[in-house]
């Protein structure tokens, strides 16, 4: 297997994995954003602290990379604490959808940043991913303020996105992936401390720890972990093209777990970010299928 074919598998069972947070995430939804973002990664950080020592990983970085490991923490610290408040006012096909125009900012960063730019008929594919998401989220009849609000917030954790996956794909050959995926969650829960305790609640009750020990199990020690594995082996872009079907199945896995509507708008985005990945991910330009042919012929 190709190292592109294997990222693209690895970032697709970690998308399945990410799919389950929106649904999980309204089960604690009660509790602070602060305190759930807080609970989630520092959970994480030690499930892979397990991890790491099961498999003999080294989890020491160099102190001359803190800082730079600091500012991971801090971006990943606020792409989850943003994306968890936004879910408190809007639903969850409007928080996903505006997390996922991502791809965009991603290709540009790549592009500029590793020199990895992309073909540029790809780009249709992406914006063509971006209008499903419009048609998903913009045509919303029942548009409050309180939603505004949410895809406000939604839109800062895009961002956050963005750069925490161009800092996974950085450090690839410079760090292993328990050891540097370790140290950003576990940054990341320092981060959220202070916000944790500015109004933390102890009315936790065991549903609500069971709840927050699977978002930081499921969507994040598996989920988000495999996305960053995955990183390591193809363009950011196309990772994160295939992470906005999170949207898709956790748009389906809220309708199941806790009948949000599903509307006529939201299937015709769905078809056409569909349409778009395909475009992106496996379409050839019209010269490169006949070069192919030509060879084979």
């Amino acid at each position: 297997m190709d190292t592109n074919k294997r990222g693209l598998i690895l970032v697709i069972i970690g998308t399945l994995c990410c799919s389950t947070s929106p649904v999980i995430t309204r089960f604690v939804v009660d509790l602070p954003s602060g305190q759930i973002a807080f609970f989630r990664l520092l959970f994480s950080a030690f499930f892979i602290f397990v991890l790491a020592k099961v498999s003999k990983s080294r989890l020491v970085i160099d102190s001359k990379d803190i800082i730079k490991f600091l500012y991971y923490g801090l971006v990943t610290a606020l792409h989850f604490l943003l994306y968890i408040a936004s879910l408190k006012y809007t639903t969850i096909a409007h928080a996903l959808c505006i997390v996922y125009t991502s791809p965009v900012i991603i290709a540009i960063l790549s592009a500029l940043w590793f020199k990895e730019p992309l073909p540029g008929h790809k780009y249709v594919g992406i914006f063509v991913v971006i209008l499903g998401i419009v048609i998903l989220a913009s045509f919303e009849p029942l548009l409050t303020r309180e939603m505004i609000i949410g895809d406000i917030l939604a839109f800062g954790s895009a961002i956050c996105l963005s750069l925490y996956s161009i800092a996974g794909r950085k450090e690839r050959n410079r760090y292993e992936l328990l050891q540097y995926v370790f140290w950003v969650y576990l940054l990341a829960s320092i981060f959220l401390l202070p916000v944790a305790l500015s109004n933390f609640t102890v009315s936790q009750t065991f549903k609500h720890w069971i709840f927050l020990l699977l978002l930081a199990l499921i969507p994040n020690t598996l989920g988000h972990t495999l996305y960053n594995a995955g990183l390591r082996y193809t363009h950011a872009a196309y990772a994160n093209l295939i992470l906005t079907q999170e949207i898709t199945l956790g748009t389906l896995l809220g309708y199941i777990f806790l009948r949000e509507p599903v509307g006529k708008n939201a299937i015709i985005g769905i078809a056409v970010m569909i349409f778009g990945i395909y475009q992106v991910l496996f379409d050839k330009k019209p010269g490169d299928k006949l070069k192919k042919m030509q060879e084979e012929g």
